[in-house]
């Protein structure tokens, strides 16, 4: 059942490990604009 491919060409172990990348690199990038929009609110809030 490893030899499948799917529509994208990736058999189901490929799409696994690439899903665990994406998520890593989606949660790393929201940490950083989370951070970097508490810091610019702690420069300038916009809501007063």
């Amino acid at each position: 059942m490893a030899d499948r491919k799917s529509i994208s060409g990736l058999t189901d172990e490929e799409a696994q490990e690439f899903h665990a990348y994406y998520m890593q690199g989606m949660v790393g990038f929201t940490v950083v604009a989370v951070i970097a929009h508490i810091l610019v609110w702690a420069w300038r809030p916009w809501i007063t």
